[in-house]
């Protein structure tokens, strides 16, 4: 990145200390992402969070891969959850079951974003006695990292965020997150696609009103190939915010008496063997 450090980091204590010891569960959704997942988590400031007083819990969750993707996390230090059900928002619901963490800190596993940020995030959560934090990519975005396409439909997603929601949002679609755990309880996230991420943003700074802040972070060209569907997704998460205005102002008015969000409704027996992950119904 190139100039000055973004304002938020500048007004943190040099040095991080946790007066508890606070568990944060980094979780990374990956589908056929071999190329990147070693770095990705080779990237994440183990040391710097112990050093702070923090444990640190990474998650990798396998979503149906058909390379080497669950075998080279696994490798690298990361505990990984095959997910059968295919879908970005299902991979996440499936990692936060599973975190342990009072503290969740995502990113995707293309090395896009910025994991070296995670200690100076979750220090400002705490610090400035937040809940959710999400991120804006265009602050500090590399040159390539989001194709012209992509960037005309993100902020058309963006502009119909602000519209619908009055949420002041500068990036909606956004994958990088820091936010207490226990905010899930209070929010009603339904999507297992890649609208995931547009409605985990509303649910909290929205409906469940929480303490809420986008940071500036840096967005870099992504390892491997890209497997989002740029049409597809894109309409889809427009209709998805459509939907969700309507459904959720009939159901629950201004938000109140939601559901709390949960792994949809299955129960996941897991196994470190893929093959013997099944499903039931409740």
């Amino acid at each position: 990145m190139t100039g000055n450090l973004p304002n938020w980091k500048k007004r943190l204590p040099k040095n991080i200390s946790a007066k508890e010891v606070t568990i944060v569960s980094i979780v990374i959704p990956a589908l056929n992402e071999e190329d990147g997942i070693v770095g990705t988590i080779k990237a994440i400031p183990i040391k710097e969070l112990r050093d702070a007083g923090y444990e640190v819990e990474i998650l990798v969750v396998d979503n149906g891969s058909t390379d080497r993707t669950g075998d080279l996390a696994k490798q690298a230090g990361a505990q990984v959850i095959f997910e059968a059900i295919p879908g970005y928002g299902r991979a996440y619901k499936t990692g936060f079951a599973y975190a342990k963490g009072d503290i969740i800190a995502t990113a995707d596993a293309d090395m896009t974003y910025p994991l070296e940020y995670i200690p100076q995030m979750v220090q400002y959560l705490e610090k400035t006695n937040l809940d959710f934090i999400t991120t804006n990519r265009y602050a500090y975005m590399e040159d390539g990292a989001m194709s012209p396409l992509h960037k005309i439909g993100n902020s058309v997603l963006n502009i119909a965020t602000r519209f619908l929601f009055q949420a002041d949002l500068q990036d909606s679609q956004s994958g990088m997150w820091v936010f207490r755990k226990d905010i899930l309880n209070r929010i009603t996230v339904k999507s297992n696609s890649m609208a995931f991420s547009q409605e985990l943003k509303i649910e909290a700074c929205f409906y469940a009103k929480c303490r809420w802040e986008e940071l500036p972070i840096e967005y870099r060209a992504r390892v491997g190939e890209a497997k989002l569907k740029s049409w597809q997704d894109g309409f889809g998460n427009l209709f998805q915010l459509i939907n969700k205005r309507i459904s959720r102002s009939r159901t629950n008015g201004n938000g109140h008496n939601h559901h709390p969000l949960k792994l949809a409704d299955d129960e996941l027996f897991y196994t470190e063997n893929k093959a013997s992950i099944q499903w039931r119904k409740k």
